[in-house]
């Protein structure tokens, strides 16, 4: 009677297919909590100025040479810090797809899917 209906192949890729799901949900949740730990550094004014953040895009600090602090440049250093932040911010942006891009390559999947997790 089974065998009319394809047999259990067709429940048998279903179950494959859900626990591969469950992996890749399981492997994001990991891959998230990895990408809190990971820092990344952005820079401006040849270093002047390094913003450090996790690869979520958290910032966690900065770091201003003394040297920038010359009482007129007051506006000169806010854009330094600025953009040492937005550097960090797309260094974390472009690691962070990157590391998606691994764990997706890994399962076997396209390293450009869009996944809803």
């Amino acid at each position: 009677m089974l065998k009319g209906l394809g047999g259990l192949g067709g429940l048998g890729d279903m179950a494959k297919m859900m626990k591969s799901a469950q992996d890749l949900q399981t492997k994001m949740t990991d891959m998230q909590e990895e990408l809190n730990n990971m820092m990344v550094v952005g820079e401006s004014g040849a270093g002047l100025v390094k913003a450090t953040a996790t690869a979520k895009g958290e910032l966690k600090g900065l770091d201003i040479d003394p040297s920038i602090f010359n009482g007129d440049d007051k506006e000169v250093v806010e854009d330094l810090i600025l953009a040492a932040i937005k550097d960090a911010q797309t260094k974390a942006t472009e690691r962070s797809q990157a590391e998606m891009a691994k764990l997706t390559e890994s399962m076997g999947l396209p390293a450009d899917i869009k996944l809803p997790f």
